[in-house]
C-alpha cells in the first residue's frame, strides 16, 4: 500500500488550562492576579500533531480522552486545526487528562497535572497494519504512564520501520526514577530521539548534552538532538552539530519543544540536511514562545518559510 498519509502521532493529549505569566507565586491563602487564562490543546503527540497540520502536513492523532467537556474540546480542537481524530478514542473510565500551567515572570513553568485517560492508551492499542499508510510514527509522551511497556514500544517500532515508517520518539519523565531500561531498547529502533537536557540527564545520569547524545546514539539512535533551552541544541547522528537559538520575545515556553519536533519532522519529511532540519524546528519552537498555549503562535508554513528566509541560526563544530 502507498503511504498516503505524513505522520501519525501517537500518545498523550491533554486539556492545558494557562495563565499569562505572573511576577510571583502566591503565598499561602494569597490571590495573584494575571492579566488572562485560557484552555487549550496540549500533551506532546497532540501538540505535534496540530502543529504539522498547520504547516500543511497530513497529520493523525491516536490516543485517549474522556467522555467529558474536555474530552469533547481536545476532540473538537484538534479537527478544526485539520487533524485525523478516526484513531482517537473515547473513554467512559477516566476523565481527559488536563493540566495548570503557571508561567513566572523571569523563571520557569509550574505544571500540576492529571494522567486520566491517557493511562488507558498503549502500544498494544495501535493497530500494526495501518502503520505503513505513514511516512512518519511519532510517539510522544513516553513513560509518563506505566502502560506503554516497553517490549510493546519495541514491536510497535520494530514493525514500524520494517514497512518503511520513520520512527520518532519523545519522552516525558514524570519523576525521579531509573528509565534507561526502558528506553534504551526502543532506541535500537528509533529513527530521532528528542529530550531536553534535563530529559537526557534523567536517563543517564549525566550532565553535559553531548555526552547525553553520545550514550543514546551508542545505544541504537540513528539520530539524537538534545535541546537545551536558552543554550541552544546538539544534535548527532554521522556528524556533531552544535547550535543556537533564535532570539525572539519570550511569553510563555508551554509546547515550544512540541513545536521543535513539528519542524524537524517537517524537515524529515522534505529531506531535509541535518542543519536545515534543525533550522526548522528552531523556527519553529522560536514561533511559539512568543504566545501564550502550546500550539497557539506557531508558524504556519508560509511563514515558517519567511523567518528562515530572514533569520538565520548559528551553528558550531560538536
Amino acid at each position: 500500500m502507498t503511504q498516503s498519509l505524513d505522520c501519525l502521532c501517537a500518545g498523550i493529549v491533554v486539556a492545558d488550562h494557562v495563565c499569562e505569566p505572573i511576577q510571583r507565586l502566591p503565598y499561602s491563602g494569597e490571590l495573584v492576579l494575571t492579566n488572562g487564562t485560557t484552555i487549550t490543546i496540549g500533551g506532546c503527540a497532540a501538540n505535534v500533531s496540530v502543529d504539522l497540520a498547520k504547516l500543511g502536513c497530513r497529520a493523525d492523532f491516536s490516543g485517549v480522552v474522556g467522555s467529558d467537556a474536555l474530552g469533547d474540546f481536545s476532540i473538537k480542537f484538534l479537527q478544526n486545526t485539520g487533524v485525523g481524530t478516526d484513531l482517537l478514542t473515547v473513554s467512559h473510565e477516566q476523565p481527559t487528562s488536563a493540566s495548570l500551567i503557571i508561567p513566572v515572570q523571569g523563571d520557569d513553568r509550574r505544571f500540576i497535572h492529571s494522567t486520566g485517560a491517557n493511562d488507558l492508551f498503549s502500544a498494544a492499542d495501535i493497530d500494526r497494519k495501518i502503520l505503513k499508510n505513514y511516512r512518519v510514527l511519532y510517539l510522544g509522551g513516553y513513560c509518563i504512564t506505566d502502560t506503554w511497556l516497553v517490549d510493546d514500544v519495541v514491536q510497535l517500532f520494530e514493525d514500524a520501520q520494517s514497512g518503511g515508517t520513520r520512527t520518532v520518539l519523545d519522552v516525558v519523565i514524570p519523576k525521579s526514577a531509573e528509565y534507561w531500561d526502558r528506553i534504551a531498547p526502543v532506541l535500537r529502533y528509533t529513527d530521532a530521539f528528542l529530550p531536553n537536557n534535563d530529559e537526557g540527564e534523567a536517563i543517564t545520569g549525566i550532565a553535559a548534552p553531548l555526552e547525553q547524545a553520545r550514550r543514546f546514539r551508542s545505544a541504537g539512535a540513528k539520530e539524537v538532538i538534545i535541546t537545551c533551552g536558552d543554550e541552544g541544541l546538539v544534535a548527532l547522528n554521522e556528524e556533531t552539530i552544535q547550535a543556537g537559538r533564535f532570539e525572539v520575545n519570550f511569553i510563555d515556553g508551554t509546547g515550544s519543544g512540541d513545536a521543535f519536533t513539528a519542524g524537524y519532522i517537517l524537515g524529515m519529511l522534505e529531506e531535509r540536511t541535518m542543519k536545515e532540519r534543525l533550522a526548522m524546528g528552531s523556527a519553529l519552537g522560536a514561533s511559539c514562545v512568543q504566545a501564550l498555549g502550546a500550539t497557539t503562535g506557531v508558524f504556519n508554513r508560509e511563514q515558517l518559510q519567511q523567518f528562515l528566509a530572514d533569520n538565520e541560526l548559528q551553528y558550531s563544530p560538536g
